[in-house]
Formats: structure tokens, sequence, C-alpha cells
């Protein structure tokens, strides 16, 4: 596996190494398809949808797949786990992605890298988790749609850190000696361009669903569907560092702005503990009276 020591000179040239690199996914995943497959007469959609959402490397897998492979007679977008599955179907689910090289093993001599992934697959499910729940809190119409957007929002890092982790690991390194730089500002410095422009060229060059193209899409800061995406994927991050980050009490303010409940409902619903609420409340009431 080939991997990156140096800054590429434009999007498209990321894009263009990382789409064409081998993506792995984890060692878990597979050990579940193996675990499932052995039970295929009995096993449902359900529990194979729950391993894929498990793992964002095997859900952008997924979601490519079925649309490098759509027939010209598919006149819609894939866009939830369970919809690919069931467009697959049982059998040939388990045929296609039977054997699948493993993260794992793609990192066996880069233990740091591997670690940086599984910390990155970590945030990418918490931020999944409290988009979902927003998104039942503010009664979207899809909570699905919004859970794999938020689950697919690091994608770029993920691939970085399996076929650029030197580069990564040089952005970590930066921002741990001064945690008061933008992630933006020292991704620019490292790679000369941010993980957000190539995360959406990826999605592009993968061929996902215009809809997913469209929600982790950032900028567009007035849709209310990609505000709770971009937060909940906010807030994953910040919470890395625990509840006394400096970036929290904007997070919070903006969470209630979107959600609209009682402040003191808010903290209880993210689990914010006790001691922290005299720093989080003046935030999220700051929103109600803006």
């Amino acid at each position: 596996m080939a991997a990156l020591t140096h800054a590429l000179p434009s999007i498209e040239s990321y894009v263009n190494f990382f789409s064409r690199q081998p993506a792995p996914v984890l060692r878990r995943t597979v050990n579940e398809f193996s675990r499932l497959a052995q039970n295929i007469d009995e096993v449902t959609r359900q529990e194979i949808a729950s391993a894929v959402q498990a793992d964002p490397l095997m859900t952008m897998r997924l979601l490519s797949h079925i649309e490098t492979h759509r027939e010209n007679t598919q006149n819609h977008d894939i866009v939830t786990v369970s919809s690919a599955i069931i467009m697959m179907g049982i059998m040939p689910f388990f045929r296609a992605f039977g054997d699948l090289p493993t993260a794992e093993e793609a990192l066996a001599s880069r233990p740091q890298a591997l670690l940086g992934l599984l910390r990155a697959v970590s945030r990418a499910c918490k931020a999944a988790r409290y988009a979902r729940n927003w998104a039942v809190l503010r009664r979207d119409l899809d909570v699905n749609e919004i859970t794999i957007a938020a689950l697919l929002f690091g994608a770029a890092e993920m691939m970085a850190w399996i076929h650029a982790p030197d580069l990564i690991q040089r952005v970590y390194d930066i921002q741990r000696a001064n945690r008061e730089l933008r992630s933006s500002a020292v991704q620019r410095e490292v790679f000369g361009v941010t993980e957000r422009e190539v995360q959406l060229g990826l999605i592009r060059a993968w061929r996902l669903p215009k809809l997913l193209v469209h929600l982790l899409d950032a900028s567009q800061t007035n849709n209310p569907r990609v505000r709770t995406i971009t937060l909940a994927v906010d807030l994953a991050r910040h919470l890395v560092h625990g509840w006394d980050n400096q970036a929290l009490p904007d997070d919070i303010s903006k969470i209630h702005a979107l959600l609209r409940i009682p402040p003191e409902a808010l903290l209880r619903h993210l689990g914010a503990p006790e001691e922290v609420w005299p720093t989080l409340l003046p935030a999220a009431r700051r929103s109600t009276s803006e």
C-alpha cells in the first residue's frame, strides 16, 4: 500500500490519490460478517445494517458499491444502509463483501496511525448518534439520511490515517502544541488544503448519492439538516478533550438555537455533567435571547 509522505498540489490530486487506494474496513466488521454468514438463512437485513453502520469505512464501501453497480432502471438514489441491503439482497451482499481487506492489516506496522483511525471512527459514530437524536427531536422527515451523512463526515480524515499517516499525525502534533489553532488552518499548513475540501471531492469521486453530497456540504449553513450534521460533528470532536473544552459554550449555543428545547433539558440530553452547567447554561440562554 502506497503511503503519501508529502503534500500534493491540489484538492483534485488528493481526491485522485485517495480514491485510487484500496478501501479497507475494520477487522470487527469482517468478523461480524463471517458470524452472520454462518447463519445466512436466519440473518435479517437489520442485523447486517447494524454491522455496516458500526463501521464508517464499510458504510462508504457499501454505498459506493451500490452507485457504481446501479442499473439503468434504478431512477432514485440509495441513501441509507438498509435500502442498499434491500437493493442488493442478502446472498449477493455476502458474495460481494465476503473477503475484505482490513485497516488493521493495512496499518500493522503503524500502530499510532491505527489508533488515530480508530479514534476518528469512534468520533464519527458518536457524531452519528448525536445527529440522529437531534433529527428525531426536530421531527426530520428521514433520520436515517442524517445519520449516514454524519457517519461519513470524517471520511477524508479516515483516508488520511490509512494512506497519509505521517501528514495527518503532523496536523495533530501541531494542534496538541497549540489548541487555540483552528483545525482548518493547520490542515492547510500541512496538506495545502482542508479536510472538508477533500471530503466533498471524495464523496463525488466515490459516486455517493447527490443528497449525501448536499448534506455533507458544511457551507449550506441555512439548511437545518446540514447544521444538524455539522454541529454533531463539532460536538463529538470537541468532547474528545472533555467538557472543559473552550469551544463547547459556542457549540451549546448553536445546538440550542437549532433544537429550541429548554437549556437545562438540552444539557441533560447531551449528558453534560452538572459541574459544567454553570459554564454552559449561559451559552444556551444567550441563544434564546438572540
